[in-house]
C-alpha cells in the first residue's frame, strides 16, 4: 500500500563528535532525507461498468452532472439550490473548518523555521542574605538584563516536512469534506423538494377522491330515502369516505414537516419556505435518460472518496513524524544577552556597552535511546491507523458504487412502475364511472362502487408516489456520483459577512482572501490521474 524511501542511518559512535557540525551543514544545504513511507493510493475494487449500462435509460458514454438539477428544468428547484448554497449553516461550518485546517497548515510550516525564538528583558532588585559569605559593599543591588535566544531543530530526517505534508493533506481533506457537505446539501434540497411536490399531489388526489366519494354518498342516501336500497349502502359509503378523509391530515402533516425540513436546509425559519415554493409545476419531470459515465470516475469526482484518500495520506505522513523520534535530533542553539548591575563600580547604564555582552552558540544532539520501545509502539499505532484508513477508503469506493447502482435501479424501475400504474389508474377511473352508472340504474350493488372507489384512490396515490420516485432515483444517482460540488469553484468557502465578522475579531492576515480560499484543480504534469481534483494551497 505504501512505498518506503530509504534513509541513511547515523554514523558510528566514535565518529559522531567529528561529524555533528558537518551533518548540520549538510542538512542545511540538502534538506536531509524523508523518513517514513510515501503514500500510494491503494487499489480499490471498481467495476468496469454499471449493471444497467445496457439499458436505454442509461448513457455511460458521457458525464453531465456538474449542475445536474438543471435536467429537471424547474426554476423553483434552481432557486432553492442557489438559496441553500448561499445560506445553509451546515455548509458554513464546513467552510470555517477549511479555515481552521488552513491555519493548522500554517502552524506546521512554521516548524521549518527556528522553533524557539524569544526576547527577554528584566530589571530586578536583589538582597543578599547576611549569612552568605560574600564580600560585598552592599547587600542589596539592582540588576538589568536584555537578551535573545533561538533554537532550531534541523530537519535532517524529514520529521518536520512530514508534518507539513500531513497538514497539507489534512487541509485538502477539509476542502473535500466541504465539497461532500455541499453534495449532500444539494441532494437533500432536491429530494425534499420532490417529496413536497409529491405530497402536494397526493393531497390533491385525496381531495379529488373525497369529492367523488361524497357524490357517491349522496347517490346512496337518495336511493335509501327513496326506499330502493337499505341504509347499509349509506353506512358503507360513509365508511369509505371517512377513511379517505383521514388520509388528508396525514398528508398535510408530512407536507408541513417536509417544508420545515426544507427551511432548515435553506437557512431560513420554518414558514418562510412557503414563499420560496411558489410557482412550481408539480412533481419535477426527469429526463428519460441519465448520463452517468463510468465507475472509475468516482475516484476523482466523489468528494467523500477524495476525503478518505487525503485523510489516509495525512496519516501516512504521521508515520514518518513518529519514526523520526527513533533517530537523533540535531539542534542549533544560540543565546545573546547583556547584563549589568550597580554592584561595586558597576552601573545599570553598562547594559548597552560591549563589556556587558555575553553569548553562546552551538549544535546540540538529543537521542531518546532509552525510549526505543515506547517510540516503536507509537510508530506501530500510527501504522495501524493508516491501515484502518486504507481499508476505509476501499470500503468507501464500494459503498459509492452501491449507492449509484441503487439510485439507477430506483430511477429505471420507477419509470416502468409509473407506466403500469398509469394504466391501472386510468382503468380504475373507468371502472368507477361504470360502477356508479350501473348502481344508479340498479344493475349493480353498492359494493361494486365502494371497491371501485378504493381501487381508484390507491391506484392514483401509488402513481403519484411512483412519479415522485423517478426524480428521487435520479437525484440519488447524481448525489452518489458526486455531482454538484463544482458550483463552488472560484468562490470562497466562507461568505463575506462571516469573513468580515472573523476579521473584526481576529487578525487573519491574508488567509481570508478569496485566492487562498478558492483552490482550483491546476492539474500537475504527469500526475493528472494521481492527484485529486483540488489545488495545492499557496503558502
Amino acid at each position: 500500500m505504501v512505498r518506503r524511501k530509504k534513509c541513511s542511518m547515523p554514523p558510528p559512535r566514535h565518529l559522531r563528535h567529528r561529524l555533528v557540525p558537518a551533518l548540520c551543514c549538510l542538512a542545511l544545504a540538502l534538506g536531509g532525507c524523508m523518513i517514513g513511507p510515501d503514500f500510494v493510493r491503494p487499489d480499490a475494487p471498481l467495476a468496469d461498468g454499471w449493471i444497467e449500462s445496457g439499458d436505454p435509460g442509461i448513457d455511460a458514454s458521457r458525464v453531465d452532472y456538474a449542475d445536474w438539477w438543471q435536467v429537471f428544468d424547474d426554476p423553483v428547484l434552481t432557486r432553492l439550490i442557489g438559496t441553500a448554497y448561499r445560506q445553509n449553516l451546515t455548509l458554513r461550518m464546513a467552510g470555517v473548518r477549511v479555515l481552521e485546517a488552513r491555519a493548522r497548515l500554517g502552524l506546521a510550516i512554521g516548524e521549518l523555521y527556528p522553533q524557539q525564538q524569544a526576547l527577554t528583558a528584566a530589571t530586578t532588585y536583589n538582597k543578599i542574605p547576611l549569612a552568605v559569605p560574600y564580600d560585598l559593599i552592599n547587600d542589596t543591588f539592582w540588576q538589568s538584563a536584555l537578551g535573545a535566544q533561538a533554537g532550531w531543530e534541523v530537519d535532517l530526517w524529514g520529521k518536520i516536512r512530514r508534518g507539513v505534508q500531513s497538514a497539507d493533506d489534512s487541509f485538502l481533506a477539509s476542502v473535500a469534506a466541504y465539497d461532500d457537505v455541499l453534495v449532500t446539501l444539494l441532494g437533500d434540497v432536491a429530494s425534499t423538494y420532490v417529496q413536497i411536490r409529491t405530497l402536494e399531489k397526493r393531497l390533491a388526489i385525496a381531495h379529488e377522491n373525497v369529492d367523488r366519494q361524497r357524490q357517491a354518498l349522496r347517490i346512496a342516501t337518495n336511493r335509501w330515502r327513496g326506499g330502493v336500497v337499505s341504509k347499509r349502502d349509506v353506512y358503507q359509503a360513509e365508511n369509505v369516505l371517512g377513511a379517505t378523509e383521514a388520509a388528508i391530515p396525514a398528508f398535510a402533516q408530512e407536507l408541513r414537516q417536509a417544508k420545515n425540513a426544507l427551511a432548515v436546509l435553506l437557512g431560513v425559519p420554518p414558514g418562510e419556505a412557503d414563499a420560496l415554493l411558489e410557482g412550481g409545476n408539480g412533481i419535477p419531470v426527469a429526463p428519460a435518460q441519465a448520463a452517468v459515465g463510468i465507475p472509475a470516475e468516482l475516484l476523482r469526482r466523489r468528494p467523500d472518496i477524495r476525503q478518505a484518500e487525503l485523510t489516509a495520506a495525512a496519516q501516512s505522513a504521521q508515520i514518518g513524524v513518529a519514526k523520526a523520534d527513533l533517530l537523533p535530533a540535531f539542534r542549533l542553539v544560540g543565546n545573546v544577552a547583556t547584563v549589568s548591575s550597580d554592584i561595586g563600580r558597576g552601573s545599570l547604564g553598562d547594559l548597552f556597552t560591549g563589556k556587558s555582552l555575553a553569548y553562546t552558540a552551538g549544535p546540540t544532539v538529543q537521542w531518546n535511546v532509552l525510549n526505543y520501545g515506547q517510540i516503536t509502539n507509537q510508530v506501530r499505532v500510527q501504522d495501524a491507523r493508516l491501515q484502518e484508513l486504507l481499508i476505509a477508503y476501499q470500503n468507501q469506493v464500494l459503498e459509492a458504487q452501491e449507492e449509484v447502482e441503487n439510485g439507477l435501479t430506483v430511477f429505471l424501475e420507477s419509470q416502468r412502475q409509473a407506466q403500469a400504474l398509469q394504466r391501472s389508474a386510468d382503468a380504475a377511473l373507468g371502472a368507477l364511472t361504470v360502477a356508479i352508472n350501473e348502481y344508479k340504474e340498479g344493475t349493480a350493488d353498492f359494493t361494486t362502487v365502494l371497491t371501485a372507489e378504493q381501487n381508484l384512490f390507491k391506484a392514483q396515490d401509488d402513481l403519484a408516489q411512483a412519479q415522485g420516485a423517478i426524480p428521487l432515483g435520479l437525484i440519488a444517482t447524481y448525489r452518489a456520483l458526486g455531482g454538484g460540488w463544482q458550483i463552488r469553484e472560484g468562490e470562497p468557502f466562507v461568505p463575506q459577512e462571516t469573513r468580515d465578522e472573523m476579521a473584526e475579531r481576529t487578525n487573519w492576515g491574508t488567509l481570508l482572501t478569496p485566492e487562498l480560499l478558492a483552490p482550483e484543480a491546476p492539474g500537475l504534469p504527469g500526475l493528472e490521474d494521481e492527484r485529486p481534483p483540488v489545488g495545492l494551497p499557496e503558502w
